[in-house]
């Protein structure tokens, strides 16, 4: 996951997340078959250290994860990786659309995910803030937006969903957080709207919506 050292986006200071959930609460058992389906857990080794992050089946076969992630993938399966936004899309077999999605509110709870090889890690929080700036990528880059909550996640969360903890719908994708003077974490994701936007982007053009799975 991405780290801030403010509140915006200051690209020479990105880091990765090292090996691992080292936040958040280990979900013991099953997750759920719809996040059992719909999570794709990432990972790639270098020498002696180790990066995770997550990735969120969205239908049609396609999935999404955090642009800094892309390293993470099998080229030939990747779709393409937005210019403006922190995300990255790839092919799947998993063709399924899971979760029904949601627009982040202020004061909602919600809960997200990540792994540590084959532990899944959860971990909850309050939405705190939405359409927050984001400083943007490059200087010919559009302006970003973001949606923030405070809670316990961190490292190895970066493309993991956020889901409303009471519906289940999917809200977000996660792509960095920080550390503020408080002691209190910001974590930081893009929107279902954008996750969708970019993606038509990338693909020349609207998709049609699909039916959520039923479990």
């Amino acid at each position: 996951m991405t780290r801030f050292r403010s509140s915006f986006w200051v690209p020479a200071l990105l880091l990765l997340a090292g090996c691992a959930a080292q936040s958040g609460t280990q979900v013991q058992g099953s997750p759920g078959r719809s996040l059992d389906y719909a999570y794709i857990p990432l990972e790639q080794d270098f020498f002696l250290a180790a990066s995770d992050a997550g990735a969120v089946v969205l239908g049609g076969g396609v999935a999404v994860t955090a642009g800094h992630a892309a390293h993470m993938l099998d080229a030939g399966r990747l779709i393409g990786v937005s210019g403006d936004y922190d995300l990255a899309f790839f092919r799947t077999d998993r063709t399924a659309s899971v979760f029904e999605t949601g627009k982040p509110q202020l004061g909602e709870r919600i809960v997200s995910y990540a792994h540590e090889g084959d532990r899944l890690y959860r971990a909850e929080g309050v939405v705190t803030g939405v359409d927050v700036p984001v400083q943007p990528r490059c200087e010919r880059c559009a302006p970003a937006v973001s949606f923030v909550f405070e809670g316990n996640a961190g490292p190895g969360y970066s493309g993991g969903p956020v889901l409303d903890a009471a519906s289940g719908k999917l809200v977000g994708i996660v792509f960095g957080y920080l550390d503020e003077a408080d002691g209190k974490r910001a974590i930081y994701a893009y929107g279902m709207d954008r996750v969708a936007a970019e993606l038509d982007k990338l693909q020349g053009g609207p998709r049609a919506p699909l039916p959520a799975r039923k479990d």
